[in-house]
């Protein structure tokens, strides 16, 4: 058995501003680490007899790029500069992020993905010397789809739900 590296589990964001079709930006340049945490609500109770019952009903799914440091013609800088720029809120922050899981077989180039509804929160922007820095966290709705991704041409096709 060997480990899979890091590398192998992509993210890409829809960066998309217009709402005409998905432009897709893999997350990772200068990201260290992002990692989803997925902040279960967990509900433990004891009865009369000692044994303690652990219920697990939901996950607050949620992602945290920092640092993200702008660049100029990147799509992803053009929609988080978008959100600043406009002060936008509810559903003009909403996204899709795709889980791409690059160690699997690929068929037709691409690989097996999950298409999950998400919602950006830019937490600050600015930064120091470094670079013009607009850190931001993404909140995961949990409305999911199955499907492939394909990192060449950066495309989501649906599966057939079989």
């Amino acid at each position: 058995m060997a480990k899979i590296e890091r590398k192998y589990l992509a993210h890409y964001v829809n960066a998309d501003t217009t709402g005409s079709s998905p432009e897709y930006v893999r997350l990772g340049k200068d990201l260290e680490e992002y990692s989803p945490e997925m902040s279960a609500e967990v509900e433990t109770t004891k009865n009369i007899l000692g044994e303690t019952s652990i219920n697990i009903s939901s996950y607050e799914k949620t992602g945290s790029a920092e640092p993200y440091y702008a660049e100029k013609d990147d799509p992803l800088f053009d929609r988080l500069q978008a959100i600043i720029d406009g002060n936008l809120v509810l559903d003009d922050l909403k996204t899709d992020v795709v889980e791409v899981k690059l160690w699997e077989t690929e068929q037709s180039g691409a690989y097996p993905a999950t298409k999950e509804e998400a919602y950006i929160e830019i937490t600050s922007y600015g930064g120091d010397t470094t670079g013009y820095q607009i850190p931001f966290t993404l909140h995961y709705t949990g409305v999911k789809t199955e499907g492939t991704f394909n990192p060449q041409t950066k495309t989501f096709t649906e599966g057939d739900g079989e």
